[in-house]
């Protein structure tokens, strides 16, 4: 099967999570994001299925993945799904509810992080709302951060005694995950993120671990790996990183 991956051109975003899983695999797939208009690709290829009201069963916003006659929405959602056939989770019923729940996590840690820049609306300008990144950017480094990292550094460490992955003896797409939040982090708030993981030895060998795998390496050297930018979900702002 060849996917087919839709999500907003220029930004790595949550599709990020879904493009490390079909890289680490070494799965056939088109990224609509990296096809110009003129060939079906970019923002209108998303509109397609957003707005029209003839698919049966719509995604709420990108990302989403066409697979065969299935469209899929929710990054946890395409991650659960495609867990099983990448051969990127456990095979037990307990391990794939295990890694969903970790990525689910996962998942309210990025809104956190996004929210840190945008603690008003995600429709305002970061200008527009700046002393209050500024509040909410404080209560997250100091409270936040620390919580959710410290969780995932005990989850690592409570499973070492099968490997150095979260979840059984092999890698899954919840390590992919958690290594790609610990770039962003790194890229938004190095100094906190310095500070926070000098006593996370676990978290920082999963994340050095993750980006070493060959495939992973060769996609992240190439064109298709997008630069983290300010358009995104992690955001480098210096005033809110103190």
């Amino acid at each position: 099967m060849i996917y087919e991956l839709y999500y907003w051109p220029g930004i790595q975003g949550r599709g990020e999570f879904v493009r490390l899983a079909l890289e680490e695999a070494g799965a056939k797939y088109v990224d609509i994001a990296l096809v110009s208009e003129q060939e079906g690709g970019g923002v209108p290829a998303l509109e397609k299925f957003l707005e029209s009201d003839f698919v049966e069963r719509p995604p709420f916003a990108p990302p989403f993945l066409k697979a065969g006659k299935q469209l899929i929405g929710q990054t946890p959602n395409i991650l659960f799904f495609l867990g099983e056939r990448l051969n990127l989770a456990p095979r037990d019923a307990a391990g794939k509810l295990w890694t969903n729940q970790l990525q689910l996590t996962i998942s309210d840690f990025v809104v956190e992080i996004h929210d840190t820049h945008h603690p008003i609306g995600s429709g305002l300008y970061y200008e527009e709302q700046k002393p209050a990144a500024k509040r909410r950017s404080q209560d997250f480094r100091e409270n936040r951060l620390p919580k959710f990292i410290g969780f995932f550094e005990r989850v690592l460490k409570g499973n070492s005694a099968r490997g150095p992955w979260m979840v059984g003896a092999r890698l899954t797409y919840a390590d992919l995950s958690m290594a790609q939040v610990i770039a962003g982090l790194r890229y938004a708030f190095p100094l906190a993120t310095r500070k926070a993981l000098q006593a996370r030895p676990r978290l920082r060998a999963l994340h050095d671990a993750v980006f070493e795998r060959p495939r992973i390496k060769r996609y992240v050297a190439s064109v298709r790996r997008v630069a983290f930018n300010n358009d995104d979900i992690f955001r480098h702002y210096s005033g809110l990183d103190r």
